[in-house]
């Protein structure tokens, strides 16, 4: 499945993520600076990433920025786009359980190597809920964005 990346500063852990994916057999559009180059606009790369995953070009995304703050917020502009700054595997698991969540935001300050890949492990392998409630509370954020289909 392609997975879109996104990361306004190339980290370590941008290079983990995408090798982590690679190996998991995914193709990974990668949105920001590559090695040696300056860090990129965070709501621009952000942008790319989550129209990747809005237009359906991209099963989901994961962005990063320092605190993953600009990140999620960035992303979550876009229209059709949950997107859930998570720091541990529970709130992952939760974001795609409940809430859908199509794009994973990461702290590049506060996620570490063995942490993001954790937490990659739970994103890739997390269901999304089909009860009757949790799909409930999906319709009602798409009435905000003012369309009206379901997932």
């Amino acid at each position: 499945m392609k997975i879109a990346l996104s990361s306004d500063e190339h980290a370590p852990i941008v290079d983990f993520i995408s090798a982590y994916l690679k190996k998991e057999n995914h193709e990974v559009s990668y949105f920001g600076p590559l090695k040696d180059q300056q860090a990129a606009n965070w709501p621009e790369v952000t942008q790319q990433a989550a129209e990747q995953v809005a237009s359906q070009q991209a099963a989901f995304g994961i962005c990063l920025c320092w605190t993953g703050t600009g990140a999620c917020i960035a992303a979550n502009k876009v229209n059709g786009i949950r997107a859930a700054l998570c720091h541990d595997s529970e709130t992952v698991k939760g974001a795609r359980l409940w809430n859908h969540a199509n794009i994973l935001v990461l702290s590049i300050r506060s996620t570490s190597i063995p942490l993001a890949e954790e937490m990659l492990k739970t994103w890739l392998t997390s269901p999304v809920s089909k009860k009757t409630w949790d799909l409930k509370q999906i319709a009602y954020l798409h009435q905000i964005e003012g369309h009206f289909d379901t997932d």
